[in-house]
């Protein structure tokens, strides 16, 4: 099982309450040692580049979720590489489980969320590892 820290990335302290949907925002704050609300504006600013269409409705928002393109783009600029552990066809390699992800500061992809994950350890605001069996679709690391 996967040991997991209470860490909301710095959000209350920047002076916002209550819980939402900023897993994306948070898990960069955490793994990159930011500042919530410069990773916040950071996000503001590059969803500013999204396209709207017929399936994509709504732009990336630090509160609400970050959509992949635009998390790849973040991570780029911050320096960060990313590592892709799953692909089409190729079923689940790599679980939500320290002893299958590499130490360090990571930020791991999974189903609809972002998580930081420091040297095995999960710091979010909940224990999102469905008991170590979360499949990672790939992490970036720095």
């Amino acid at each position: 099982m996967i040991k997991t820290t209470y860490n909301d990335g710095g959000r209350k302290e920047a002076g916002y309450k209550g819980s939402t949907g900023d897993c994306g925002t948070r898990a960069i704050a955490i793994a990159c040692e930011m500042p919530y609300q410069d990773v916040y504006d950071m996000v503001i600013e590059h969803s500013k580049r999204e396209r709207i269409g017929k399936r994509k409705k709504k732009i990336s928002h630090p509160r609400t979720g970050v959509y992949v393109n635009t998390m790849k783009r973040i991570m780029k600029a911050l320096g960060w590489k990313w590592k892709a552990t799953m692909g089409i066809g190729t079923g689940c390699t790599v679980h939500l489980n320290p002893e299958e992800l590499p130490s360090g500061k990571i930020i791991c992809r999974v189903s609809k969320h972002y998580v930081a994950v420091i040297d095995g350890v999960i710091n979010d605001t909940h224990d999102c590892s469905r008991d170590a069996g979360r499949c990672v679709y790939g992490y970036w690391y720095n």
